[in-house]
């Protein structure tokens, strides 16, 4: 590794030990970069200093508008607050914990460009969780909205190592008060371009989250995969979106994607179907990065607003079914790009768009990284074989000192936890999560499938299917339902939407338990949380 800019080596202190590592690949030109490199430096100084970007607008906000050259001066004047107020060193990590807005993806890069290591949590956590991130990660300084200020004041007597809280957004005193004291400049850290710039912790859909931790090169990285192969973004374009910064998914989609090629981003703080259709409606937006149960949602308000700016849709974070494809591209003639993606190779890995989308498929392997499909021997199986999903690239799973690197990574590959095949065409089409095939009656069921079946049901709003336990058939398959308005979750649309499933799959994969909710249990990005389904 090369010499660390880092004086707090915690985090290089703390990485796997290398043979746990994934292996890693820069076939591509674009991943060749040099051994000392700031990913700020990279995305938001040289987009004022050397693309001429400084007067475009790059985050637009209820809070406000900045501009590329506004933003490069936030970002310079916290970071002077945290060097020369807080007395941050190079390799410290800073807790950021707000919503989507201007000062919290100021804060993001004023963060890298000191050095530092951003810790970025959802606004959805509460005092526990923060105890458990600011421990594990041996946070000292903290930047945080001050409408989130009550759970942190609740943390902090658990956090010894937490010395500093900094919050913008409401205090007299605060953040902006120090900012406004110091100049717009600032020398960036020059740190190497394997010292760790970020540690993002999975949104715990099996449980205990797992730090992930991300060098200043995977963040460029990134950049350089998805958005410019697949998205192809352009400067004209204005993203919007519904996932945290704190999610990595947002984090690319709604900061660092826009600003690479000199793009906008509409940072909102309000986190709802019809919200976000009025912030395309209202904004102009061309991109949009939301979950599959949005997409589902808005496609039924969708008549009501003026979307006829929105170009490109991509969807993340758990799998899009077929019927919440087919339910968008009907009500706005644009056709979703999927993609498959893990906070522990920080975006998104596996796409198609245009052309290239095929139904049912999430898509081939992002230029740059290689998938496939392999048995429990870690041996390639044939094409329409069902198996585990690997993927190597030029970002990979690195945990924060954590027993579990070896279960994600396993002879170089990274292992995300799904269960698909691949066609002969190198296309993956998503089966279940590898933990979640229903084994029942000696029958593997995947309970993606039975989800796809149910959500073809006009009365079926949103579903997960889980596997429970049962003496007889070793596991039951259990639907559980939100119904769409109007409709009564009793025992006769029970029997109905059994029917329904035997109708359009296999009749063995019917769920022969279902229970209606008002809603499901899901994590800050909107992950289904299907452990908390089976537990109940």
């Amino acid at each position: 590794m090369t010499v660390t800019a880092h004086h707090d080596t915690f985090a290089r202190d703390h990485l796997p030990p290398r043979d746990q590592w994934p292996e890693l690949i820069f076939g591509l030109p674009e991943f060749n970069y040099p051994k000392r490199i700031n990913c700020a430096t990279e995305l938001l100084d040289k987009a004022v200093t050397e693309r001429g970007w400084g007067e475009r607008r790059a985050i637009i906000s209820p809070r406000g508008c900045l501009t590329f050259r506004q933003l490069l001066e936030a970002a310079n004047r916290i970071a002077r607050v945290l060097v020369e107020d807080l007395d941050l060193v190079p390799g410290n990590r800073v807790l950021l914990y707000g919503r989507n807005n201007p000062l919290l993806a100021a804060c993001w890069f004023a963060v890298e460009k000191a050095g530092a290591i951003a810790v970025a949590t959802m606004p959805l956590m509460r005092a526990k969780e923060l105890v458990e991130i600011i421990t594990k990660a041996k946070i000292s300084h903290a930047l945080c909205d001050q409408s989130l200020a009550a759970e942190l004041e609740l943390a902090r007597p658990a956090c010894p190592t937490l010395r500093h809280v900094e919050y913008f957004y409401g205090r007299e005193a605060g953040l902006e008060a120090r900012m406004a004291a110091k100049p717009a400049d600032f020398a960036n850290a020059s740190t190497a371009a394997d010292d760790t710039a970020l540690i993002a912790f999975t949104s715990g859909t099996t449980g205990k989250p797992k730090g992930t931790m991300h060098f200043h090169r995977d963040v460029l990285a990134v950049c350089d995969a998805f958005p410019k192969s697949i998205l192809k973004a352009a400067a004209d374009d204005i993203f919007c979106g519904t996932p945290p910064l704190a999610f990595t998914y947002g984090l690319g989609g709604l900061l660092l994607f826009p600003l690479r090629v000199g793009a906008a981003a509409v940072l909102t703080e309000r986190t709802t179907p019809e919200a976000l259709l009025k912030t395309i409606q209202d904004h102009r937006a061309t991109v949009c990065f939301t979950a599959p149960t949005f997409y589902r949602m808005m496609a039924e308000q969708v008549k009501s607003y003026d979307i006829a700016s929105l170009a490109k849709c991509v969807s993340a974070g758990e799998a899009l079914p077929l019927a919440t494809r087919r339910a968008w591209r009907d009500a706005t003639g644009i056709d979703i790009i999927d993609g498959l993606g893990a906070t522990e190779m920080l975006h998104i890995f596996v796409s198609a768009a245009g052309a290239e989308i095929r139904p049912g498929a999430t898509g081939r392997a992002v230029p740059g990284y290689q998938v496939a499909i392999l048995d429990d021997h870690g041996q390639p199986v044939p094409p329409g074989t069902v198996g585990r999903l690997a993927v190597k690239g030029p970002t990979g799973c690195r945990y924060l000192d954590d027993p579990r690197q070896t279960e994600f990574v396993q002879g170089g590959w990274n292992f995300p936890g799904d269960s698909y095949l691949m066609d002969a065409d190198g296309y993956c089409y998503y089966q279940a999560r590898s933990d979640g095939m229903i084994i029942s009656a000696g029958y593997n069921i995947s309970g993606a499938e039975v989800e796809e079946a149910l959500l073809a049901h006009p009365a079926v709003l949103e579903c997960g299917v889980v596997g429970v336990p049962d003496e007889e058939r070793g596991q039951l398959v259990k639907a559980c339902v939100v119904l769409k308005p109007g409709y009564a979750g009793d025992q006769a649309m029970a029997r109905e939407l059994q029917e329904h499933v035997k109708r359009t799959i296999a009749p063995y994969k019917y769920p022969r338990l279902v229970e209606f909710r008002d809603t499901l249990p899901r994590t800050g990005s909107g992950k289904l949380q299907r452990f908390n389904l089976r537990q109940a």
